[in-house]
């Protein structure tokens, strides 16, 4: 019986070695490294020529947090996000024209400051907020018409704070607060 040939392992590409290389470095830093076990992996990234050798390197390292700014952007149409999606640190919308809708009620917030600028020429835009997030969009221009916004009292430790700035020109952006 003969057998499959064995896959071929992963070549490394030097973004793959770069990342790699920056999550160790992050790792010393924080203290989850000594300056010993630094050098040895490092050293290990550097000569990695496949996934399978830059396995261990990474293996024991806290997961890598989210970048720190995302963009979602388009020319016209809808633009929505909803359900239980990551929020990065920073989140920058940007539309022609056209309908936003961010829902982050259901959403994973690993920050206790989201920071969201809209960049919105026409169109309307809605913003779904956590039950118990803190609203600030003191930070926001708008050229036509006022924001829509009913502050929620109070009602334990906080949950999120979520910073709104930017400038929307004819449109209104709409702030509401799930109701679970």
């Amino acid at each position: 019986m003969t057998s499959l040939p064995e896959k071929p392992p992963l070549p490394l590409r030097e973004d793959d070695r770069d990342t790699a290389v920056r999550r160790v470095q992050e790792a010393y830093a924080a203290g989850h490294l000594s300056h010993e076990e630094m050098d040895e992996r490092l050293q290990r990234a550097l000569t990695a020529r496949t996934h399978g050798e830059l396995w261990p390197v990474l293996a024991s390292l806290p997961p890598e947090s989210p970048g720190t700014t995302s963009l979602i952007a388009a020319a016209g149409g809808r633009i929505r996000r909803r359900g239980p999606w990551r929020v990065p640190r920073a989140l920058k919308v940007e539309s022609a024209y056209g309908r936003v809708h961010l829902d982050l009620s259901e959403a994973v917030i690993e920050h206790p400051v989201v920071d969201v600028e809209l960049q919105l020429g026409t169109g309307k835009a809605r913003i779904t907020v956590p039950r118990d997030a803190v609203v600030d969009f003191d930070g926001l221009r708008t050229e036509w018409k006022d924001t829509r916004h009913k502050a929620r009292p109070r009602s334990g430790p906080g949950g999120p704070t979520i910073r709104i700035s930017g400038a929307m020109g004819f449109g209104r952006l709409t702030i509401r607060h799930a109701r679970r």
